[in-house]
């Protein structure tokens, strides 16, 4: 199969359109409909998601590589395959070059959308929570392709912090020492995924999308390393997981794990499906919540980048 001339996503007609009007266009990934969510419950979601997006005034834009071509903004079609196909590999940034040459299909994590999205000419992307640096790092070396990827990338992440089975203080580090910016939306704490927050401050808070696009416009401005800036904009507290229910179920399932002798990739999923088990689905809901709050905030972010790109 021809490998695909050009490593810049194809674009959808919408986007495509929104793009050379220089109308508001936000970035989605798709792991959290292939990967993320049973079905059919995922295929309804990314349908609900990029209608967010379009309440807000602006265009979605999924991103997912399909047949070894990267695309930034899918239709019907594509979407209904990334939901429902099988064969749809779980794709990071390295991944993107062997899929491209295999012909092969699969949906874009963090790292694999923020690249891709970046280079679209996206400016704002949607997601969960990132990836991050995980617990006994000491001993296992287990770091989140995304923070180094967003080191080098410039894009508007709007995130829910760092899924919280992760080493939350030694994430924020990282990003510290990588130089990936942070600020905190409407908060002055560093939120938990689940939980609107984690306990962790962040030095910067703003409260409003334009503040937002301000700080992107001085990141321009200053011309320095191609780095992205994190939006962490908390789950609303009565809709995050119950604490205490939360703290229960992840200290049962990191013992099991360490029982168990799971390690290495394996550790993530493993204390996912625990916690959505042991907590009778609320965390996929608490998840989900996040989520849309996350997508409606940066449809907002996008909106008023594009007013400001536009005076």
């Amino acid at each position: 199969m021809p490998l695909h001339s050009s490593a810049v996503p194809v674009l959808s007609e919408e986007v495509r359109e929104a793009m050379a009007r220089q109308r508001p266009v936000v970035a989605l990934e798709s792991t959290i409909l292939a990967h993320g969510l049973p079905r059919p419950r995922n295929l309804l979601v990314g349908t609900e998601l990029e209608a967010l997006v379009r309440s807000e005034g602006a265009v979605p834009a999924t991103v997912a590589v399909l047949d070894g071509v990267p695309y930034a903004g899918l239709d019907k079609d594509q979407l209904e395959r990334i939901a429902g196909d099988d064969a749809v590999r779980k794709l990071g940034h390295r991944d993107l070059a062997p899929a491209m040459a295999a012909g092969a299909s699969g949906a874009t994590t963090v790292s694999a959308t923020a690249f891709l999205a970046a280079r679209a000419g996206l400016r704002v992307f949607a997601t969960g929570g990132l990836g991050g640096v995980h617990r006994e790092w000491t001993r296992t070396q287990d770091e989140s392709a995304d923070l180094a990827l967003l080191a080098r990338t410039r894009i508007t992440v709007v995130c829910a912090g760092v899924k919280s089975i992760l080493d939350v203080p030694a994430t924020l580090q990282r990003l510290e020492t990588l130089g990936v910016g942070v600020i905190g939306y409407g908060t002055d704490r560093f939120p938990g995924f689940y939980l609107a927050s984690s306990g962790e401050p962040v030095d910067w808070t703003v409260h409003t999308p334009g503040e937002v696009a301000g700080v992107m416009a001085a990141q321009d401005a200053l011309d320095g390393p191609a780095s992205a800036l994190l939006v962490a904009n908390p789950v609303p507290v009565a809709k995050q997981l119950d604490p205490a229910l939360h703290d229960r179920v992840l200290a049962e399932a990191l013992a099991e794990a360490r029982e168990r002798g799971v390690t290495g990739q394996a550790v993530t999923p493993f204390l996912l499906e625990r916690l959505v088990t042991h907590t009778g689905g609320a965390s996929l809901e608490a998840n989900l919540a996040a989520v849309r709050g996350n997508v409606r905030l940066a449809a907002r972010i996008a909106a008023a980048w594009a007013e400001r790109a536009a005076r």
